[in-house]
């Protein structure tokens, strides 16, 4: 049944063919003896970007806020902030398990790197994920996460409110909200690191490769009968993975509000591609507009991209990297043995926290 919908999933599908409990099976780094213990405070952040979305997902969404050591007993000290992503078919909650947190952000803290308040905020949605995008389906997630969550977190907590002293990362679904965002929002954000970004180059309409075209329209059919038949949302709950992953970015990327009771089209119809609703999808996709925010770019301190050697997203990513250096934006890149999950905790700890702590701002008016 997986095959039935590869229309348009070929991103998601080249960096997620493993088994769905991968996403939580990932290499835990040696505790660091003497690490100081963190502070985790759930909160809830009322989004009003996500008002009146015709999906129902919910407008107060849970965030993760983790302060440093030295958080509650140095009251007048301010701190850099991190807002870390997470990816497809999974909230906050379950991305603590997969970067290890509050471990990995105490062993980096114990192994030199900078304290700073490190934010989770969740943007799963009924399909699984909102791309962290604009729509008027599924909501604003893309001014959820710059506005709504930095404003929140500005305003309740002790930071640094100013855009060098932000910093903004992501993994998979992740990844391509830290590149997404990070291009249109320098204003906010001081430094990026895109992780094992997908979905970043425009999707091909067509059978995927090994699928014949007899098959591939036969299992087409079978997934617009199965969407048809959905009264909601509700609906996509026992659907496969990469079906709800297709519904999950029409949601995001071809919203259609005269289109009830889903809201959305997708790039089939009748069998048929939908040029329309494909031309949609690949203006949502980063390789295809990075060059409109070539002058956005060029703001940030520091611009760094890693994805495993067992990753099918290394390409993209790569070119990622590639279209930077062409441009002569100052950026690091690396190719780091793993697959797509299995070593980002290690990366969160001795590779994310550490970049933002050389590159992002610790007291007022630094530049």
């Amino acid at each position: 049944m997986k095959n039935m919908f590869s229309l348009v999933t070929l991103t998601l599908s080249a960096a997620l063919a493993v088994p769905l409990a991968a996403q939580v099976q990932t290499e835990v780094p040696p505790v660091v003896p003497n690490a100081k213990p963190v502070t985790l405070e759930h909160v809830q952040v009322h989004a009003e970007s996500l008002e009146g979305n015709l999906e129902g997902e919910a407008v107060d969404r849970d965030v993760l806020v983790f302060l440093p050591p030295s958080y509650n007993r140095d009251r007048h000290r301010r701190y850099p902030v991190i807002y870390a992503l997470h990816g497809y078919f999974i909230g906050a909650e379950q991305w603590t398990h997969e970067i290890h947190v509050p471990q990995t952000i105490e062993g980096a803290f114990a192994l030199g790197a900078k304290e700073m308040i490190v934010v989770l905020p969740d943007s799963k949605t009924a399909y699984g994920g909102s791309m962290y995008s604009s729509s008027a389906t599924t909501g604003d997630f893309e001014r959820y996460i710059w506005h709504d969550v930095v404003s929140y977190i500005d305003a309740h907590y002790r930071t640094i409110p100013d855009r060098m002293s932000r910093g903004l990362a992501g993994h998979s679904m992740g990844g391509y909200g830290a590149a997404r965002i990070g291009m249109k929002h320098p204003d906010v954000f001081g430094a990026l690191y895109i992780m094992s970004p997908c979905c970043m180059s425009p999707r091909p309409a067509g059978p995927p490769p090994g699928m014949d075209a007899q098959k591939f329209a036969e299992t087409e059919k079978k997934f617009e009968e199965t969407v048809a038949a959905m009264k909601s949302p509700a609906g996509a709950a026992n659907l496969p993975f990469f079906a709800r992953a297709q519904l999950a970015t029409a949601a995001a990327w071809s919203p259609d509000p005269k289109n009830p009771p889903l809201y959305l089209d997708l790039p089939m119809k009748d069998g048929v591609p939908q040029p329309d609703v494909l031309a949609k999808w690949t203006a949502n996709a980063p390789l295809a507009f990075i060059d409109q925010y070539i002058d956005n770019l060029r703001r940030y301190r520091a611009i760094a991209e890693d994805v495993g050697d067992q990753d099918g997203l290394r390409f993209d990513t790569q070119k990622l990297h590639e279209i930077l250096d062409s441009y002569g934006i100052k950026n690091s890149f690396e190719i780091y043995h793993g697959t797509h999950t299995s070593a980002v905790a290690d990366r969160f700890q001795n590779h994310v926290i550490p970049f933002f702590s050389q590159n992002l701002c610790s007291t007022k008016n630094c530049q």
